[in-house]
């Protein structure tokens, strides 16, 4: 049996567009030909998938997944092309599988992760994906993921899959059922008002010190604001840093269920409730598509081209 090269293997994969792995065992079985590899991966229709990679994957799901004593969770943004494939059975039950292995395996990047098998299969997180491409037909990303671990730790998926959040605790209560709500809300929270940072600590200076200059200026074109001593005008845009951070920080901003209190406020009144303090320790949210560029559809050009 001829020897397989690493080099084969890539020009392979380079004009079939089709994954490492298949490529790898289309020359084995082909004995090195090359001509009868893509054969090989055409009737399987592995080399179709190389047309399809040019095609933006903008839909799809983004889901978060827990583990049983919500100790641990993940959240996945898994792309494909249409709201129709989304909807698959099969593309959702991946998503989920994808979820459970960040959970299982702590990958540390989307390369760790693709190389990983796959919780409950026997194939890798890639392999699989190649796999559900042959029965969907369109193109697939996993496009990002994060994990979070705590005392407690809880999900969130809004409409279906077009946003996942996750929020994870330090508390004495663990599980409490009160503990769960107020993380649940947190959620709600995330998910509503998109917090840039968890508290005041963690804006940058930098971001802080922009602001401040802002407001100087808008002080200084103010005739009344303008006429008092600079040090006034420093104090007062102090105080006006405020808003900045009831906006940008998930702890001080207004609670989304009971807006006279805040995310912070509301968090300490279910702790009593759980007999423990709840210390907010971090949180995720990805919306479905966020920074994709979709691309219109030209949908005469495309059977133009069919024909031509």
């Amino acid at each position: 049996m001829a020897k397989v090269t690493v080099q084969e293997i890539n020009e392979l994969r380079q004009m079939t567009g089709a994954g490492m792995m298949d490529c790898k065992k289309a020359l084995t079985e082909a004995e090195g030909d090359k001509d009868k590899a893509i054969q090989i991966l055409r009737e399987k229709g592995l080399a179709t998938q190389a047309k399809k990679a040019g095609r933006v994957a903008a839909e799809g799901l983004a889901l978060s997944v827990v583990n049983a004593d919500h100790t641990v969770g993940a959240v996945v943004e898994v792309n494909i092309e249409t709201d129709f494939a989304a909807k698959n059975p099969k593309f959702k039950e991946f998503v989920e599988a994808v979820a459970q292995t960040v959970i299982e395996n702590d990958p540390a990047d989307l390369e760790a992760l693709n190389s990983t098998v796959i919780s409950g299969g026997t194939r890798t997180v890639a392999e699989e994906l190649q796999e559900l491409f042959l029965s969907i037909r369109e193109n697939m990303k996993i496009r990002r993921f994060a994990r979070l671990s705590g005392d407690a730790v809880v999900g969130y998926v809004h409409q279906g899959g077009q946003a996942g959040a996750l929020v994870a605790a330090k508390t004495e209560a663990g599980a409490h059922p009160a503990v769960l709500e107020a993380l649940k809300d947190c959620n709600f929270q995330v998910a509503a008002m998109h917090p840039e940072f968890l508290r005041r600590e963690d804006v940058p200076q930098s971001r802080v010190d922009a602001e401040k200059e802002i407001i100087m200026k808008q002080m200084e074109e103010d005739p009344k604001m303008a006429s008092k001593p600079e040090n006034v005008r420093a104090q007062i845009a102090q105080g006006k840093l405020g808003s900045l951070y009831s906006e940008i920080c998930l702890l001080e901003q207004s609670f989304v269920k009971e807006p006279k209190e805040t995310v912070k406020q509301y968090i300490e009144s279910r702790a009593k409730e759980a007999g423990a303090a709840i210390e907010i320790t971090g949180y995720e949210c990805f919306e479905l598509g966020e920074g994709i560029e979709k691309k219109a559809d030209d949908f005469a050009a495309e059977v133009a081209s069919m024909i031509g």
